[in-house]
């Protein structure tokens, strides 16, 4: 299992000249991404004490707790809270994706509720109207009742006129007829003054009475009245919902008017957003060319690194690039020899340790290789942000792969100087236990300097042409960002604005809506109304008609009675005999 430990290193006394090297483990690995705490538990491991005191190492311990692979923890962290920076990123996108998605849902919500509210008004406004139609429809058949018994008594009052008329032309016959009898010279008898009276009596009583008719005709019109009293409020109503949606649509027209010119600048916005995202395209791709020729430039000086690691490791192994160490011989010479060897074999022993720690070096070097070539052949075939940040995190790997690559030549140079060191303490033991020392042929050795001295200066060349490249895309990033910063906050008040649009839209529609509405309400309001009115109208002429036919009536019975008193007149001067004139 995979810790995180701190190394701890405790001094031996004066006389021992030795040391104790441990580790204090600091946390454990659970998963790839998972790490978690444990008790602070220290265990001896002589394998880290090459490593400095209080540095931080990533352990593998065996079950039984033996230290199986100790590693420097430097780079690994970093990678860690690369990983780490990474996921924190990506969960802040879809943070600001779910609270998007929230506020959308909120106006939603809000929308929908705005709706609700209008459909339980409308429905309401329905009900009234409902209501007011039930209303009407009663003061319609109570006018309709109104007229029947209007027009009842209009016959009345006709058949009243035909029989005064036939009671009329009857008398004016028998007035001929005495006119004539009068000429001729004849004289009424008693008889015939009798039959005279009698028929004057029978006319006088046929003259039609009139106050029980222009009783029921002022009934009628205070009824016809009392139904324009109610008919008044509901045509005031109406002309008040003409009022109120003339104003809805003006208020209407203008939003339809802010509606156009915020579209308008909508579009010119977003064709705005359009150009300043087609330059920020152009740029992005010289950028990339940029990246590219950069990327071409590391190639190459990574090579020349490599052929200069290997012509110095060349060089180093020949013993020409690693310098002496002097070395007191006498002192060994002198030395007990089981000392010596005790020496010799803790020399070879740290060897060992730090040979491994430069193989688990080298491992992750081919490691960070291959990660590079993997994100290479990513970015062959990404596109858009996932090829921006793709080449973000192929710049960090190689700057660690450069660093470790660095590192790791130093540290191959210290083992080859270990090495040497060694050679010299075995030849002194050998020469001291009597075996034969091996030789070495120096004479046979290449001068590597010149070489190196090229591979050198090449190499600082490219370095200054590839920080002039650095610099550059540097610049071009800087303005891409700042570019894409003003693009990001134009996409926003793009947004905004459509957002808006959109709840102008809205409120249109809705304004729009409202007002067919109120126009159609209007309409059937007053259709409901018209046929009421214009049968009250109607009545009233009829009414008014009547009147004045009762006042015909009225005048023509008291016509009728002064002619039959003047008849009477008459008929009394031609009767001789007195009991004819008192009857």
């Amino acid at each position: 299992m995979l810790y995180l430990a701190e190394v701890q290193k405790q001094k031996g006394g004066l006389l021992s000249g030795s040391s104790k090297t441990e580790l204090k483990l600091l946390a454990c690995q659970r998963t790839d991404q998972n790490w978690s705490t444990v008790s602070e538990e220290v265990i001896a491991a002589e394998e880290a004490s090459k490593l400095n005191d209080g540095a931080l190492v990533l352990v593998e311990l065996t079950p039984n707790r033996q230290v199986q692979r100790i590693q420097e923890a430097g780079r690994p962290l970093v990678n860690i809270l690369q990983n780490f920076s990474r996921q924190l990123e990506k969960y802040k996108l879809k943070e600001d994706e779910i609270d998007q998605w929230k506020e959308s849902l909120t106006f939603q919500a809000q929308e929908l509720n705005r709706r609700e509210m209008d459909m339980e008004v409308r429905l309401e406004q329905l009900h009234e109207m409902e209501d007011e139609f039930q209303r009407l429809e009663a003061q319609k058949q109570e006018v309709d009742t109104s007229r029947e018994q209007i027009e009842q008594l209009q016959a009345e009052v006709e058949r009243n006129r035909q029989e005064l008329e036939g009671a009329w032309e009857h008398l004016r016959g028998e007035q001929r007829r005495l006119e004539e009898r009068l000429q001729e010279g004849n004289v009424l008898d008693a008889t015939q003054s009798q039959a005279m009276s009698e028929l004057l009596d029978r006319l006088s009583s046929r003259i039609a009475p009139t106050e029980t008719v222009r009783e029921h005709l002022r009934v009628a019109v205070e009824l016809i009245e009392k139904q324009q009293a109610t008919l008044n409020p509901h045509w005031q109503n109406l002309e008040e919902q003409k009022t109120l949606v003339h104003q809805k649509q003006e208020e209407a027209d203008k939003l339809a008017q802010t509606y156009s010119d915020r579209q308008n600048s909508c579009k010119q916005a977003q064709d705005s957003l359009q150009q300043q995202t087609a330059q920020l395209k152009v740029n992005t791709n010289s950028l990339i060319a940029k990246e590219e020729h950069i990327r071409f430039v590391r190639e190459q000086l990574q090579s020349q690194d490599t052929l200069y690691q290997q012509i110095n490791f060349l060089a180093a192994s020949s013993g020409n690039a690693v310098p002496s160490q002097k070395l007191d011989v006498q002192a060994l010479e002198n030395m007990p020899l089981d000392e010596l060897q005790k020496i010799v074999q803790d020399l070879i022993d740290k060897l060992g340790i730090d040979s491994s720690f430069v193989h688990d070096q080298e491992q992750e070097l081919t490691y960070k290789q291959q990660t590079i070539e993997e994100l290479q052949q990513k970015i062959n075939q990404a596109s858009g942000q996932d090829l921006a940040n793709l080449q973000l995190e192929l710049s960090d790997e190689r700057d660690l792969y450069q660093m470790l690559n660095q590192t790791l030549v130093g540290q191959r140079r210290n083992l080859l100087a270990r090495q040497k060191l060694i050679q010299q303490h075995q030849n002194v033991l050998l020469r001291r236990q009597g075996q034969p020392v091996p030789t070495t042929e120096d004479d046979n050795s290449v001068d590597f300097s010149p070489i190196l001295q090229q591979i050198e200066t090449q190499r600082q060349k490219q370095s200054q042409e590839l920080q002039q490249l650095e610099r550059e895309i540097e610049q071009m990033r800087s303005a891409i960002e700042l570019d894409q910063g003003m693009i990001d906050n134009q996409t926003h008040d793009l947004q905004e604005k459509q957002q808006e649009l959109k709840t102008i839209e809205s409120d249109l529609l809705s304004l729009k809506t409202a007002t067919a509405e109120c126009w159609g309400r209007i309409n059937l309001y007053q259709e409901a109304l018209q046929p009421i009115q214009d049968c009250v109208d109607e009545l009233r002429h009829k009414l008014q008609g009547i009147g004045e036919s009762l006042a015909q009536i009225q005048e023509t019975g008291d016509y009728q009675l002064q002619t039959i008193t003047e008849i009477r007149q008459t008929i009394s001067s031609f009767i001789s005999q007195p009991e004819l004139l008192a009857s």
